[in-house]
């Protein structure tokens, strides 16, 4: 391939704003003892929600972070994770597209993760705030 179609091929990409979100989103999280709520939490959140949110909830290329303060407990409740696995979500705050519905994710999971997101997102110094719009 040409040096210079490389380049510019490179320079697209890396100037992308669906990647240069997602370098911003991307969080090095830091899992310390779970509740054993939440840890039953941390292995249904990897198995089923790992893919896109990513390991611990780290986000990836396909999904956002959700130990990120965006998430805290005053702007987005825990009702609202549980909508958005039943329901789905429009995108609104990243650029990574719609949440479709997740019916393979039972009811009686949620609390567990839930209760795992909170617990991490404490450990990693996310706070509630009182969402003003």
């Amino acid at each position: 391939m040409n040096k210079v179609i490389l380049f510019a091929l490179i320079s697209t990409l890396s100037a992308s704003p669906v990647w240069a979100e997602h370098f911003k989103g991307h969080v090095d999280v830091k899992v310390g003892e779970l509740s054993p709520r939440a840890a039953a939490g941390q292995q249904i959140f990897n198995e089923s929600c790992g893919a896109c949110h990513g390991i611990d909830g780290q986000g990836t290329h396909s999904g956002p972070p959700l130990i990120h303060q965006t998430y805290n407990s005053g702007h987005h409740g825990n009702g609202a994770f549980s909508r958005a696995v039943t329901k789905g979500v429009q995108q609104h705050h990243w650029p990574y597209g719609n949440m479709p519905a997740q019916p393979e994710i039972g009811f009686s999971d949620m609390p567990r993760i839930v209760s795992f997101i909170r617990e991490v997102q404490k450990q990693n110094g996310i706070v509630k705030k009182v969402h003003n719009m």
